[in-house]
């Protein structure tokens, strides 16, 4: 029997769409969607409409502890405000801002915003019924501001919310009634905090949406009593949003106008749906019109927390969405005047220009069609420019919520002359991807697109065999999104196959992925069996995640001859037998061809710096206190070697900082151009790497290169070794039933107590120095859940060297007991060889599988360069000659 999918509507897939058959096509060669339709959005850079304001990138709950998301995440999505819960609050097992505030602020927050309301644990807020007596609230109003005042280390960041959605069952719904016991609560709440916190900041209404009434009501009444908030704020959160903003806004701005209330800042603290969260090509067309309306704006939490709301991968990756927050954060200068094909249109090409004269950069962000696309340019200032520019366009790909995303590749270059109105064709096909296109004046070595040979196919497009086809409606809000709208599930037979033909260009390697759900709380992680012409060549492995339609991404290595070959992703590898945990629901294919160990350029003139950029030799020139940041993507744990190449006028330093953590070594010993190298050991995700010299260096170009030979210096060792793992306490081996992705059997109930530990022998050899420990967990702690949030749990390992220091590393909920997530956490040792104590005094650790401890930085070395010409270009590579 084909069972379907819990909360997952069942469609009938017709015989055409089940037996089509695709061949693979070269990067670049595929056609759009509609071949005949050109979406064309016009960019003019003459036409400046204010600084860029950066502030649609906010999120609600984006954070949940210290330490997740990771430092780097955070940096490079560059969120400049926050809404978390009420200090100690109970709404919410985490996302306490005390919490968070530092990796917030040290990583570039302007504001944090707190829901007062939050303090209480029920949803709606006290049963949904405004206390009695309303002085009980008044002291929690106060218990909250007085624990930012006494605990914050920046409590003149924060900004109060005393109401959260008072309109939508949150005690003042019915207006006609409750409409002046609101007002004077609201000012009975604005004056308690002031008593409190005298230079508090405070943001109303926050209702659930645009409420016109009730806002004009409200600021007659705030002006009249003097307590008028400092930030203005409401909801806009369905897909209709995206054509009604705009008028929601002006009548906003008309009501202060009438009433004579200066304009205040506006925060749409919560917006967009889960159809939107993980999708470039959604979420460009929020940030577009939030920044052209010179708005601060938050996604919605719809999920669970610390995750950027669904906009990063796992622990510490990127996923497409990082990748446009990151773009968005690069932004700088003015924003200037952007014509879409269809202006407050849901689900259309929009976009975002900028330009920093300063940093001579021309920017655009883009995308929303399924149709190819046109950028008609013009406005370059030759005076700023030049005479001619270069332009590159990368793309970031919808990967699914928790399916990692690399660095985004180059898919189109341009060299031109500036002047008049420059077209540049883009070959999108889907609208859930988004671009962001570059033009500076010209580079010493024209750019040149990444020549990556790689193949896509929907999983629907596949010929089926004894599954299901389930339409995943790209209107739905409350749906998560699924590439060409179908997935396709019920993949629980030992029958079940998806097959399809591909012509490979070249005898070798070949990455073959899956984007996929996978139910991880009810099945756990899984596998199929992948198929070449009728021969099993390889498993995929999945590991487990949300649900069905939360998307993740499996991988795996095959060899492939020249040629076609038919691809078949089965359910059992042996026709009798289903693989555990294969009830997984299959989104899209892709396979890419490897040409040697994966590699990465990061130009410096793309880099975020302080430093003048010299494109005349393609370099950003540092010196004194300036910096260059790059944000580097590890697409697995291990050791990478990171090469600087850069130019010197004389013997030069160069300083690198890996997340904040530095590494010495490096520099010049001369006068001229130089490449020096440190191979470090990265974190699988978003490594930040953050380049300066005193001295003076003009830095051409950071290249990422795995090193898989290195990975020798890591030590591993298996919970279940006695030999270098002690017990005490509670702490004991078991068994996780299947399916799972345990090597053997796994260490728990670690924590609980300072008698419940185990202690690592410290491997022989690693002495005083800066390491990686890199942790095989399970965690899938969380309580009983919320109306609609998930409440996961951080469960936190203490690593507490003897005669040494601890560490404390944050380990997120991976969704099942049974499936392992890896997790690497920064450790300085300063003994020679004091053992290691894992426990957790306060809390639960997390399950252990293996630990791996590697030393940070194996080996440096500086040589100079014979051929004294720069890195052009930025793109994905998998080997020598791809970048």
């Amino acid at each position: 029997m084909i069972r379907p999918r819990q909360n997952l509507d069942r469609v009938t897939a017709s015989a055409a769409l089940a037996a089509l058959v695709i061949s693979g096509l070269a990067a670049g060669a595929a056609a759009p969607a509609n071949a005949a339709t050109v979406d064309v959005i016009g960019v003019d850079f003459s036409q400046p409409t204010g600084a860029v304001k950066g502030g649609a990138s906010g999120m609600l709950y984006g954070l949940s502890d210290d330490g997740v998301p990771t430092d780097p995440i955070i940096a490079g999505a560059s969120p400049k405000n926050l809404t978390q819960k009420a200090p100690h609050g109970a709404q919410h097992p985490n996302g306490d801002p005390l919490e968070v505030e530092d990796a917030f602020f040290e990583n570039g927050g302007q504001y944090l915003m707190t829901n007062i309301q939050d303090y209480y644990p029920d949803w709606a807020y006290n049963g949904g019924k405004r206390p009695s007596d309303f002085s009980t609230y008044l002291d929690i109003v106060r218990t909250v501001v007085k624990s930012v005042v006494d605990e914050s280390d920046h409590p003149e960041k924060y900004v109060f919310t005393p109401f959260n959605e008072p309109d939508g069952g949150n005690w003042y719904s019915d207006w006609n009634s409750m409409k002046d016991v609101y007002l004077q609560d609201w000012k009975a709440v604005y004056q308690a905090i002031k008593e409190v916190y005298p230079d508090a900041k405070i943001a109303g209404n926050g209702d659930t949406g645009w409420q016109p009434t009730r806002t004009r009501d409200f600021l007659a009444f705030a002006k009249a009593n003097d307590v008028l908030p400092d930030l203005f704020t409401w909801h806009e959160l369905g897909r209709g949003s995206l054509q009604y903003f705009r008028q929601h806004l002006a009548e906003y701005r008309q009501i202060e106008s009438d009433l004579g209330v200066s304009p205040r800042p506006v925060n749409i603290t919560e917006y967009a749906m889960r159809r939107d969260m993980s999708v470039p090509g959604s979420l460009v067309q929020w940030l577009a019109m939030f920044e052209d309306e010179k708005v601060d704006a938050q996604t919605a939490y719809w999920t669970y927390a610390g995750n950027l709301n669904d906009n990063m991968a796992k622990t510490n990756g990127a996923n497409g969405a990082w990748w446009l927050l990151k773009w968005y954060g690069d932004l700088s200068g003015q924003t200037v005047s952007v014509t879409p094909p269809a202006l407050n249109a849901p689900d259309t090409l929009q976009g975002i220009g900028a330009v920093d004269t300063a940093k001579k950069q021309a920017t655009v962000l883009f995308g929303g069609t399924n149709d190819a696309t046109r950028l008609d340019v013009s406005g370059l200032d030759p005076a700023v420019f030049g005479t001619t520019v270069d332009i590159q366009v990368r793309k970031a790909e919808w990967s699914g919520q928790e399916g990692e995303a690399q660095a985004p590749p180059v898919v189109v270059t341009k060299r031109v002359a500036v002047g008049g109105t420059i077209e540049i064709d883009v070959p999108s096909d889907n609208r859930l991807d988004a671009y962001q296109a570059v033009i500076t004046p010209a580079l010493p070595v024209a750019p040149v697109s990444d020549s990556t040979w790689s193949a896509t196919i929907e999983a629907e497009n596949t010929t089926l065999r004894d599954v299901e086809v389930y339409e995943k409606d790209p209107a739905a809000d409350w749906t998560f999104s699924a590439s060409g709208g179908f997935d396709v599930g019920s993949t629980n037979q030992v029958t079940s196959s998806l097959t399809w033909t591909v012509d490979v260009p070249t005898t070798g390697t070949y990455r073959f992925g899956a984007i996929a759900g996978v139910n991880g709380s009810k099945i756990g992680p899984g596998s199929h069996a992948l198929f070449v012409d009728g021969q099993q060549a390889a498993t995929i492995d999945y590991e487990a995640g949300f649900d069905w339609g939360y998307r993740g991404r499996g991988e795996t290595l095959v060899s492939l001859s020249q040629g076609r070959h038919e691809l078949s992703v089965r359910m059992s590898a042996d026709g009798t037998t289903l693989l555990p945990g294969s009830d997984i629901s299959l989104d899209r294919f892709d396979l890419t061809r490897i040409d040697g160990p994966e590699t990465t350029t990061y130009p410096a003139v793309l880099s975020r710096t302080d430093a003048p950029l010299d494109y005349g030799k393609g370099a950003a020139m540092l010196s004194g206190d300036k910096s260059a940041t790059f944000f580097a993507s590890a697409r697995e744990t291990g050791y990478y070697d990171v090469a600087v190449r850069y130019s010197t006028t004389g013997a030069a330093d160069l300083g690198l900082r890996l997340n904040d953590r530095t590494i010495t070594g490096l520099g010049a010993d001369a006068a001229g151009t130089w490449t020096s190298t440190a191979r470090v050991h990265l974190a699988e995700g978003i490594s930040e790497l953050r380049l300066a010299s005193s001295q003076g260096a003009a830095v051409q170009s950071v290249t990422v290169t795995r090193a898989t030979d290195g990975d020798a210096a890591g030590v591993q060792v298996e919970a279940e070794d006695s030999s270098q793992i002690t017990l005490h306490g509670a702490a004991r081996l078991e068994t996780p039933g299947a399916p799972t992705n345990v090597s053997g059997q796994h260490l728990g109930w670690l924590g609980g107590g300072a008698d419940n530990y185990a202690t690592l022998t410290r491997p022989r050899g690693l002495g005083a120095g800066q390491y990686d420990l890199t942790v095989r967990y399970a965690n899938a702690d969380k309580n009983t859940g919320h109306a609609y949030n998930t409440d996961v749990i951080t469960r936190f390992l203490d690593i507490s060297e003897d005669g040494g220091a601890t560490t404390r590393g944050a380990f997120r909920n991976n969704y099942s007991w049974n499936g392992f997530w890896t997790h690497t956490v920064p450790i300085d040792l300063t003994t020679a060889g004091g053992a290691l104590r894992l426990g957790n005094t306060t809390g639960n650790a997390p399950n252990i599988d293996w630990l791996v401890l590697s030393p940070l930085v194996t080996k440096t070395t500086n040589a100079p360069d014979a051929v004294r010409t720069a890195d052009a270009t930025s793109s994905r590579g998998e080997g020598a000659g791809k970048n």
